[in-house]
């Protein structure tokens, strides 16, 4: 079996994490941890909506080691195979395309996440994916 789990260093990704340290072994599940770097946008008068400048590859390379050794740290404490996945896009949207390239059987996510304002705008990443992911789905509470 294979799962991705959604990272975002919040405590309900944080006890997603837990319930994959939990049962992968039982499960024989390959893990692959994956987190969305959302491309904030900024309001430039008389322009409209700019992106923020991407991570440089050192910002993305210093990210991927807070991912495999805090965010993941549950996995690892379980001594959990796992490798990272760390994709620029709204979080929902890499989740989908990441459990699509990778032919998953499973996507494992907390209830909520950073939240916040985008959160209100265009709803949670649970939720989009319980109305649009193509397989099976766990949201920890």
């Amino acid at each position: 079996m294979k799962l991705i789990v959604g990272v975002d260093g919040s405590e309900p990704a944080n006890r997603a994490i837990a319930w994959c340290a939990k049962y992968a072994a039982s499960l024989s599940a390959e893990i692959i941890a994956v987190h969305a770097v959302d491309i904030p946008l900024y309001s430039a008068p008389g322009v409209g909506y700019m992106p923020v400048a991407p991570l440089t590859d050192d910002d993305r390379d210093d990210l991927r080691g807070v991912v495999q050794t805090e965010w993941c740290a549950a996995l690892n404490d379980a001594s959990v195979p796992y490798r990272v996945v760390v994709e620029d896009g709204p979080p929902a949207t890499i989740l989908m395309e990441v459990a699509r390239r990778e032919q998953v059987d499973m996507v494992v996510t907390g209830r909520r996440g950073r939240g916040g304002f985008a959160e209100l705008l265009l709803g949670s990443t649970s939720h989009q994916l319980s109305h649009h992911l193509d397989c099976a789905l766990v949201i920890v509470p």
